[in-house]
């Protein structure tokens, strides 16, 4: 978890700057999600992963202010994955449950893709730095 959601955005940032630099520009989108605001039990690392990318987001925003290079950071609620299905820890597994059945309709990656085209698609002089999107029922 740590090796893809923190170095590999770490690792891809780092190679589509100088490309972003030469061009004139550019825009960073990167994905968190409110677990980087909410931690929750049993969500430790993940929590971690994301508060990271969120600091990391903050950060390349502003040392990249001069380059012409937007950052925007995506934070999307309980959005209907694959992600789910990939914890094997019963306590975890029924937490996702009851969620989903607390929430009622969770979002969908298009929902997400929404955001993102909004985010993007803003006049050059205009960054929106973070998107946070929930479902509608999601308390937290």
């Amino acid at each position: 978890m740590v090796e893809v959601n923190v170095l590999g955005l770490l690792y891809c940032t780092h190679a589509a700057l100088p490309i972003m630099r030469e061009q004139g520009g550019g825009h960073v989108v990167n994905l968190s999600s409110v677990a980087g605001r909410v931690a929750r039990l049993g969500n430790a690392v993940y929590a971690l992963t994301k508060w990271g990318v969120g600091g990391f987001s903050e950060a390349l925003r502003q040392e990249a202010l001069n380059s012409n290079i937007r950052v925007t950071l995506i934070e999307p609620g309980f959005t209907d994955t694959e992600l789910q299905g990939h914890n094997e820890q019963p306590a975890v597994r029924d937490a996702i449950d009851q969620m989903r059945s607390d929430i009622g309709q969770v979002m969908h990656a298009e929902d997400i893709a929404n955001a993102i085209l909004y985010a993007v698609s803003q006049p050059e002089h205009v960054n929106v730095n973070e998107v946070l999107i929930r479902p509608t029922g999601q308390r937290n």
